[in-house]
């Protein structure tokens, strides 16, 4: 859906596919069939308080009650699925876990420091659904994807690969009136615990013999086979458009192709010379086909690499010295050399 995404559908990530098929079908079931038995996915923290339902706890912060919620919450998820393939389902849902967890606790913090400095009691009129953790994945969003531009309007301000995603952030931010809370509260947790402050991450994670349970179980359920060869080209493109994105794609298809070639044939130990297996993409665009083995010969200067697009590339989990050559070898193109580098 966006090009800091990857591929399109749920190749890879069962826990995503399964986030936004059960939780969306509860909410339309309770929304159209059953409206009666809303009441008990209602997030009432002061039902809580004073009549001890511990329940509402989890009820009411699994299922939207609010179909705008839901339609919202899963456009996100769908595209925070970058993480689970990243990361692996046990990790990502460790996160999604931890996450879900410290937010309650925010949420009794901030519900009080309302009734306390403004006179607002608003334990009682809390969203109800899988919220909280969809706000603290825009922490490792905002931290870990990097941000590509692609258009610019109205001088200095521009358009990314991540700006619709702030956008349906933002529309889920201003939905109804009291969501702002649950939204600090997975943002507050999905801070604590992407900086492993007291060592969350160790503590709230899921067990292994619980990842493989469920490996076993639903994953068969929930995976999606790999996708075909995929059209990137967006409706209304003039064809000058579609001709450069068919041979971009085209181009990247070939890239991938040697360098998997080479990987192959390659021994053990050593690192690889991206810059000797195939010329920068965009000198490539415009050298003659024809003139291909005479370009290979002449040896090129070394590319001056950005420090900040290998920082970037270096935050992600990549080393040092692959994130030097991929840059080299992309001409400096951090979207490419992420695909690189997350794709071998």
């Amino acid at each position: 859906m966006f090009t800091s995404t990857g591929s399109s559908g749920l190749y890879k990530a069962p826990l995503s596919k399964g986030l936004l098929l059960v939780p969306s079908a509860l909410s339309l079931l309770l929304a159209l069939l059953l409206p009666h038995c809303q009441r008990f996915f209602v997030y009432d923290l002061q039902a809580v308080k004073d009549d001890f339902q511990i329940w509402r706890l989890i009820c009411g912060r699994i299922i939207c009650l609010d179909l705008k919620d839901t339609f919202c919450s899963s456009l996100l998820i769908y595209n925070f699925r970058i993480f689970e393939r990243r990361y692996g389902s046990r990790k990502f849902a460790s996160f999604l876990l931890g996450s879900w967890v410290l937010s309650v606790l925010v949420d009794f913090i901030l519900v009080e420091a309302v009734w306390y400095f403004f006179g607002i009691a608003a334990a009682g009129n809390l969203p109800s659904g899988f919220l909280a953790p969809v706000f603290a994945l825009f922490v490792p969003f905002y931290c870990s994807i990097p941000r590509i531009q692609v258009a610019q309007i109205l001088g200095p301000l521009s358009i990314t690969n991540k700006t619709l995603i702030y956008i349906l952030g933002l529309q889920l931010f201003t939905s109804g009136s009291y969501i702002w809370i649950v939204a600090i509260s997975g943002l507050a947790s999905g801070l604590c615990y992407h900086s492993k402050v007291f060592r969350l991450h160790q503590a709230l994670c899921i067990p292994i013999w619980m990842a493989k349970f469920f490996s076993w179980t639903l994953e068969p359920i929930f995976s999606s086979p790999e996708p075909a060869t995929e059209a990137r080209i967006g409706m209304g493109a003039t064809v000058d458009i579609q001709r450069q994105q068919r041979m971009e794609r085209l181009d990247r298809q070939l890239t991938l192709s040697q360098f998997a070639q080479v990987r192959r044939q390659r021994q053990q130990g050593g690192m690889i010379n991206w810059n000797r297996l195939f010329p920068p993409l965009r000198q490539r665009r415009n050298i003659n086909y024809q003139d291909g083995r005479r370009s290979e010969q002449q040896a090129s200067p070394p590319l001056e690499v950005s420090e900040e697009q290998v920082a970037r590339l270096m935050e992600m989990g990549f080393s040092r010295g692959d994130a030097l050559e991929a840059l080299r070898a992309s001409n400096n193109d951090l979207n490419v050399a992420t695909n690189f580098l997350l794709q071998h």
